[in-house]
């Protein structure tokens, strides 16, 4: 049998593309040439790329302490739904702004995050869900005997 801990794990190499990806975001956002038009817009921004990291940080999260390995997926499910939710919220507010030279990078460093999130991040996130199908399965077969 897989260990537990093996199945909430996420490859190092994305967590470290998807962290890198993030620092150049929030580098941009925050020293970066970039304007608008809408007063607010640069402070609302900067939050949710702040708020972006914070979710991408808790995929890599230890869940051991959860005694359940269905809870544990769960749960990490849950961290990616909220990354995801973030990621489209950091989007949504960058593609208002106007103007600058460092505008088009910055809007390039979210897009980098989104295809980590949608093509690697994805291909892990079906795993787990067939994984706790699976745990959902045999219990419900276990129920049944």
């Amino acid at each position: 049998m897989a260990d537990p801990k093996d199945a909430v794990l996420l490859d190092p190499d994305l967590v470290w593309r998807m962290r890198q990806q993030w620092l150049a975001a929030i580098e941009l956002a925050v020293w970066g040439h970039i304007k608008c038009e809408q007063l607010g817009l640069l402070g609302k921004l900067r939050r949710r790329i702040l708020d972006l990291g914070e979710r991408l940080k808790s995929l890599e999260a230890d869940r051991l302490w959860i005694p359940q390995e269905r809870e544990r997926i769960k749960n990490l499910l849950g961290s990616c739904l909220a990354a995801h939710d973030a990621l489209l919220l950091a989007e949504k507010t960058a593609q208002s702004l106007t103007d600058g030279p460092d505008t088009q990078k910055l809007r390039q460093a979210l897009t980098e995050i989104q295809t980590l999130v949608t093509g690697e991040l994805q291909a892990h996130e079906n795993r787990w869900a067939e994984t706790l199908q699976h745990i959902n399965k045999n219990a419900l077969s276990d129920e049944d005997e």
